[in-house]
C-alpha cells in the first residue's frame, strides 16, 4: 500500500509539474507553498493575514513582520501524507530602527524515494503478443530506481510600522490606528529527476490595528484587525530548463483577513477570533480561534476546506514550543515548530 501511494503521488507531481502548461492552465503550479508557514498559524487553519505577528508573517501576511519588535526565530518541521513527504520551515525577523523589520524566510518540501519505471522492455519489444510469449520482456512492476523531488521557496522581507489617528469629526474622539506595511520577493526553486526549474516572485501587504473601544466607546471592547497580502503580483514565473523551457505560472492571489483580539473577564485571559479568504481558484474561507493565558499558554483551533485543525504553546521564558494537529484526505498531519526571542 505504501509504494501504491508513492506512485500515486509521483503520477500527481508529473501531472501538476511537468505537463506544459497550455495543456493544464498552470492551475496548480506551486501549490507546494500553499501548505503553509509556521505551526502557531496552522493551528488557526491559517486565518492569520490580520493578525500575522511571529515569523511565519513572512508568508502569511510581510506587513505583519514589523510587529516583531525582538530577534526572532522560527523553526518547523512536519511528516506530510503518512510520512510521504517532509516539509520544513526556518525564518528569521530582526527589527531595525524606525520600527522596520526585515526578514527571511526558506522552505522545503522533500518527496524521497519516488519510483522510476524506465519501461525499457516495452521499447525494445513493443509486439504486445511477442511480449506475452516470453515473460523477462514483461516489466516485473519493480522499480529500476528512484529518485528524490525538492521544491524551495526563499524570502526576503521588509516591513514598516507607521502610527496614526483616525478624526471622525468634532463629536468623535480621535481613534488611534496602528498601520503595517511590507513586502517579499521570492525566489522558487524546483528540482524533479535531473530538470530545474526557478522563478522570482513578489507579495505585498497590510495590516490595520485598531481598539473597538475607542470607536464605540465600549470599554471591555478589543481590537480590531484587517489584514491585505497580494501574493504572486503579476503571476510568478518558474521557468524549466528542458529543451522546450517550459514555463509555468503560479496564479495571483488576494488573501483578506480581519480578526478581533478581545481580553476575557478572566484575569490574563484574551482570545482571538479570525476569519480569512483566499480569492486563487474557487475562493476559500480560513476560521481560527486562540485563547491564550498571560501569553504563556495558547489553544487553538481553526478549519477550512473541510479540513480541521487544533494546536497549543508552550512559552517559557523567551522560548516557545509549539504543536498543531491538521487533518488532510492524504494523511493527517502533526507539526512541530519552536520560536526563540532575544
Amino acid at each position: 500500500m505504501r509504494s501504491e501511494k508513492k506512485i500515486l503521488l509521483a503520477v500527481l507531481i508529473f501531472i501538476a509539474f511537468i505537463i506544459p502548461q497550455d495543456c493544464l492552465g498552470g492551475k496548480y503550479t506551486g501549490d507546494f507553498m500553499y501548505i503553509g508557514a509556521g505551526v502557531r498559524s496552522l493551528g488557526m487553519g491559517g486565518a492569520v493575514a490580520s493578525i500575522a505577528d511571529d515569523a511565519s508573517a513572512i508568508f502569511w501576511n510581510p506587513a505583519g513582520v514589523s510587529q516583531i519588535r525582538k530577534t526572532e526565530i522560527e523553526v518547523m518541521h512536519a511528516f506530510l501524507y503518512e510520512n510521504l513527504a517532509a516539509y520544513d520551515n526556518v525564518s528569521i525577523c530582526q527589527p531595525l530602527p524606525n520600527e522596520v523589520t526585515i526578514g527571511l524566510n526558506w522552505t522545503r518540501l522533500t518527496i524521497p524515494d519516488i519510483p522510476v519505471f524506465m519501461e525499457d522492455y516495452l521499447i525494445e519489444h513493443p509486439n504486445v503478443a511477442e511480449r506475452s510469449s516470453r515473460l523477462d520482456w514483461n516489466l516485473p512492476g519493480v522499480p529500476d530506481s528512484s529518485f528524490t523531488s525538492y521544491d524551495d521557496l526563499f524570502q526576503f522581507c521588509f516591513s514598516k510600522h507607521l502610527r496614526s489617528r483616525l478624526d471622525f469629526g468634532w463629536a468623535f474622539f480621535e481613534v488611534p490606528l496602528d498601520i503595517y506595511i511590507g513586502g517579499n520577493i521570492k525566489y522558487i526553486k524546483r528540482q524533479i529527476l535531473n530538470n530545474l526549474g526557478n522563478g522570482t516572485g513578489f507579495d505585498v501587504g497590510l495590516l490595520l490595528s485598531s481598539p473597538l473601544a475607542g470607536l464605540v466607546d465600549i470599554d471591555w471592547l478589543g481590537d480590531f484587525n484587517f489584514g491585505l497580502n497580494l501574493q504572486n503580483i503579476g503571476g510568478t514565473t518558474i521557468t524549466w530548463d528542458t529543451e522546450s523551457q517550459n514555463q509555468d505560472e503560479i496564479l495571483f492571489n488576494t488573501k483578506l483577513g480581519i480578526s478581533l483580539e478581545q481580553p476575557l473577564p478572566w484575569n490574563n485571559f484574551n482570545m482571538i477570533l479570525a476569519m480569512d479568504t483566499d480569492y486563487v481558484y474557487k475562493k476559500t474561507q480560513h476560521y481560527g480561534m486562540e485563547l491564550q493565558y498571560k501569553r504563556l499558554i495558547c489553544a487553538r483551533m481553526g478549519y477550512y476546506q473541510e479540513e480541521y485543525t487544533a494546536g497549543m504553546s508552550l512559552n517559557i521564558y523567551e522560548f516557545i514550543l509549539d504543536y498543531a494537529f491538521v487533518t488532510n484526505t492524504l494523511g493527517n498531519t502533526n507539526r512541530i515548530g519552536m520560536r526563540f526571542n532575544f
